[in-house]
């Protein structure tokens, strides 16, 4: 959660498991290993900052 900004940092933890846990990503391993997350996903934009 310390890595989390604005309305998502107050989520309980039920709702993180839900939102952020359960991502659509794939694992991609090509020299480096990355995630590829889901553009289509309404959260993927809070996972990346979080990331960064």
């Amino acid at each position: 959660m310390l890595a989390l900004t604005g309305q998502a940092r107050l989520w309980e933890p039920k709702r993180l498991r839900l939102r952020l846990f359960s991502a659509a990503a794939q694992l991609v391993i090509n020299g480096r290993r990355y995630l590829r997350l889901a553009r289509h996903w309404p959260w993927t934009d809070v996972i990346t900052n979080a990331f960064e």
